[in-house]
């Protein structure tokens, strides 16, 4: 008798037991997770899918890495994970996983001119990108990043250095991924852009407070002109601004804090510039800063409607103060009258 067919069907079987065992494993190995919470997930460095799958597969997201890497040469897949921040959730099908892994989580945050460093970093915590306290040990470790840029640092703290502007910040970040974003748009803009002031956190600090006394951008380098007439004649710079920065709140001053607060930064009890640049300067600000204007002012005050008034004496000084109030009056009246 021929035994041979039979040792065929046998075989063919067998192999397809062996197939329908083996469909039923990897169906089950990449079965979803049970539902869960969104969890944000950051690979530090570009990295291949294979060693992506294996840290899913440890933080819950997957149940078989080796089954999903499988899985995913089948489906031709991309085999590289781009370094940045990623959302997924337990629950997700394979398939939604690896078309998320394709795409970077990408978040435009603001980093305003006006903003000093510990409101930029509590910003940057309300966005998920980094501690405020993480950025703040940094802000204040400039040591830590003198290997990274052509331009000095100053020793105790990089404020005024970190350049506003709006940057693709990604949740999880981390503190330093975002200063050395800032620190590399100064290099750019700043210190090359402008080619490399001269006593540059002189510059950096003069401009810093041109940047929170001046809306009108011509009127920052009047302004800048003025506090270098003051500091030429030995006139204290009386600049609300560094008061603020040294208590770090932006609120109205009474008229006896003038005296009454203690700080380096209180420009009404101290000479000349306060210790640091007391908020990050735009590239404007500082260009007034290197190229302020040349007249006899000493004095300025904003007006209600943001423009400054100028004067080169005291007494005109005060006529400008008058008008101010005057402005102030006749504003309050007429919001008053559009609320009737």
């Amino acid at each position: 008798m021929n035994r041979r067919p039979l040792i065929i069907l046998g075989v063919c079987l067998f192999l397809v037991v062996d197939l329908i065992l083996a469909s039923v494993w990897f169906k089950f190995r990449l079965a979803p997770k049970p539902n869960g919470e969104p969890k944000l997930i950051r690979f530090e460095s570009r990295t291949s899918l294979e060693n992506a799958l294996g840290r899913l597969q440890t933080e819950g997201f997957i149940t078989d890495a080796f089954a999903a890497n499988l899985f995913s040469r089948l489906e031709r897949t991309p085999q590289t994970v781009q370094t940045g921040t990623y959302e997924l959730r337990p629950g997700m099908e394979l398939g939604e996983i690896f078309r998320v892994l394709q795409k970077p989580i990408r978040q435009m945050v603001r980093m305003p001119e006006t903003n000093w460093a510990r409101r930029s970093a509590n910003l940057l915590q309300k966005a998920n990108v980094c501690e405020a306290d993480e950025y703040m040990a940094l802000v204040n470790d400039p040591s830590a990043f003198k290997d990274v840029v052509k331009f000095p640092l100053p020793e105790k703290s990089l404020e005024g250095y970190l350049y506003p502007d709006t940057y693709d910040f990604p949740p999880l970040l981390g503190a330093r991924g975002v200063i050395l974003r800032q620190l590399a748009n100064f290099e750019k803009k700043v210190w090359d852009g402008l080619n490399q002031p001269k006593d540059l956190h002189r510059v950096i600090t003069i401009a810093s407070l041109v940047e929170l006394e001046v809306k009108e951008d011509n009127e920052r380098p009047i302004v800048a002109g003025v506090i270098e007439n003051r500091i030429a004649k030995g006139m204290r710079l009386q600049i609300d601004a560094a008061i603020n920065y040294g208590i770090q709140k932006w609120r109205p001053l009474l008229r006896s804090e003038y005296k009454s607060i203690d700080s380096p930064y209180n420009l009404y009890r101290n000479d000349g510039l306060p210790p640091t640049p007391i908020c990050s300067p735009t590239v404007k600000s500082i260009q007034a800063a290197l190229n302020p204007a040349r007249h006899s002012y000493l004095y300025y005050v904003a007006m209600p409607t943001g423009e400054s008034r100028f004067a080169a004496s005291m007494e005109e000084h005060g006529k400008n103060i008058r008008a101010r109030k005057t402005a102030q009056r006749a504003l309050r009246a007429l919001r008053q009258g559009l609320t009737e």
